[in-house]
């Protein structure tokens, strides 16, 4: 199975995408049942990132902690080369297949990642470097095991996503695809992210109940200043935890501030900035010095 695309970048010659990029509006034909001779195919041979909605779906579904469904289920990637991570499901042990296929079809059908529901569609979610918001184009994706193109069914993509229920997991993730996007489109102007940044993306991103951990520990509490009653959501719904998570990277990230921070703990982060700064001012200034010394030293000699 092909994954979705977030990026404005097409597939390279060969890819089963094929590269037109379409509104809602567009007909397409496609339906896939079962009894199809091809049945199970597109799971037998899975490449599959997960959204941070995804893993909320399948954690619940499954009754496990994230934690747990990560290291079953999962395996990390990079999005970009050295920077942030995502995570894809785990096929089976020394094989290709994904470990929710049955004979009978998929497991966790109600439960099944954005990608599966798209499928045979790829999603292009782009953002322009001067916009703030993302857009969103279809691709289509044809793979030669595929024969549901075959069937004598039309509909427009905008038909077929309502018919798999992508429009919920889709408005659910938007806040973690600008994040990426952002973050793309930002290059270099922000910097490289520190291990700890990447660390806190895959947390917040992946694993909701190590981050639900961090936000009621007492650290967090004294820095944020959350009202009691924001702070019950994020205590019994993983979603409104997802969603406030995407807000705190944002603000930790690139500066977009929405969340509450207590005066005297934004007073003494921006102290400790300062000394800091200071610090690096003193030990630049000693260092050329230094370098201003050992020159005349030669000149002397």
């Amino acid at each position: 199975m092909t994954d979705t695309y977030m990026a404005a970048d097409l597939p390279f010659s060969g890819s089963p995408v094929v590269p037109e990029m379409s509104d809602g509006n567009k007909k397409i034909q496609f339906q896939c049942k079962k009894g199809i001779s091809c049945w199970n195919a597109c799971c037998s041979n899975i490449d599959i990132s997960l959204t941070p909605y995804d893993i909320v779906r399948l954690k619940q579904r499954l009754d496990l902690t994230s934690g747990e469904l990560l290291k079953q289920y999962t395996v990390p990637y990079e999005l970009e080369p050295g920077g942030i991570a995502g995570v894809k499901l785990r096929p089976v042990e020394n094989g290709t297949a994904c470990q929710f296929m049955k004979p009978e079809g998929c497991s966790v059908y109600e439960d099944r990642p954005t990608a599966c529901r798209y499928y045979p569609v790829a999603l292009l979610s782009m953002r322009k470097q001067d916009e703030y918001t993302d857009t969103s184009s279809y691709a289509l994706v044809k793979e030669e095991h595929c024969l549901g193109h075959q069937e004598p069914r039309s509909l427009t993509i905008d038909e077929y996503r309502t018919e798999q229920g992508v429009a919920e997991y889709d408005e659910l993730a938007r806040g973690w695809r600008q994040l990426i996007l952002k973050k793309k489109s930002s290059g270099p102007s922000i910097g490289k992210p520190t291990k700890r940044s990447l660390q806190l993306f895959f947390m917040v991103c992946y694993d909701p109940d190590r981050f639900r951990e961090f936000v009621i520990s007492e650290g967090f509490s004294e820095l944020y200043d959350l009202p009691a009653e924001e702070m019950g959501k994020l205590l019994h719904s993983d979603t409104e935890l997802m969603l406030f998570g995407f807000r705190f990277l944002k603000q930790v990230l690139f500066g977009e501030n929405t969340i509450a921070m207590h005066a005297e703990s934004t007073a003494r982060r921006l102290e400790l900035a300062k000394q800091k700064l200071k610090q690096l001012e003193n030990e630049a200034s000693e260092k050329r010095a230094a370098e201003a010394d050992d020159m005349y030293d030669s000149e002397e000699d």
